[in-house]
């Protein structure tokens, strides 16, 4: 099944590190900016529906004005205020799962090209917790133009790295955006679940690897 794998691609969020640890240390910082927080999460549902956009960040703020009741330039402001540099001292303290680096080591060290493909900004993760140091290319799905599960951003991943879809296996924690939309774009998909929600998701079964630890996937990948 993995015969063919050249590149083995990952979200960032949720993927590397828990999204619970990180929730947890934004749980007063959310509640400080609730209202923030409510409209934008409605503009990026309907974001993740929106086709290939021209300037993802002009589009994004127009939305979110319209919601706040502020201009377009404003809306803007606050994202970049509140989201991609206001969370970068949260996400600083956050430490990736247990055997990802000893995980990206190996894949390179057996010829595999490493790629990072996030819906939200890498640079908002500095090194990506010295990670990046791996990676041969890093995205992020908003400059491509499009969030997952949209195929554009994993097509233009994959032309990037010079290779076919069918040669990336994308690595997320997402069945809807990243094993479905890898999937959709002719990928090979791997979820990292817990044990639990692996035995009572049914959906998991869409992804072609499920793990639930680092070491896990460096196994089936390797093997």
């Amino acid at each position: 099944m993995l015969s063919n794998i050249k590149v083995i691609a990952f979200d960032i969020d949720g993927t590397l590190y828990p999204a619970g640890a990180l929730y947890r240390r934004l749980l007063f910082y959310v509640l400080k900016n609730l209202k923030f927080y409510l409209s934008f999460s409605k503009v990026r549902r309907t974001l993740h529906k929106t086709a290939p956009l021209p300037d993802f960040y002009e589009y994004q703020g127009r939305l979110l004005a319209e919601r706040l009741g502020c201009s377009a330039t404003e809306a803007r402001g606050k994202i970049d205020a509140i989201v991609y540099k206001g969370l970068t001292p949260y996400l600083e303290k956050v430490k990736p799962f247990k055997y990802v680096e000893e995980a990206f080591i190996k894949f390179r060290e057996a010829g595999y090209k490493i790629v990072l493909l996030s819906d939200f900004p890498p640079e908002q993760k500095g090194n990506v917790w010295g990670l990046a140091q791996y990676c041969d290319l890093i995205f992020g799905s908003e400059a491509l133009g499009a969030l997952k599960p949209s195929k554009y951003p994993f097509g233009a991943m994959a032309i990037a790295a010079g290779v076919k879809p069918e040669e990336v296996l994308y690595v997320g924690n997402s069945i809807k955006y990243d094993v479905q939309g890898a999937n959709a774009a002719g990928m090979k998909s791997a979820l990292i679940i817990s044990k639990f929600k692996r035995l009572f998701s049914r959906k998991a079964k869409q992804a072609d690897i499920c793990f639930s630890n680092y070491r896990q996937l460096i196994n089936i990948v390797l093997q």
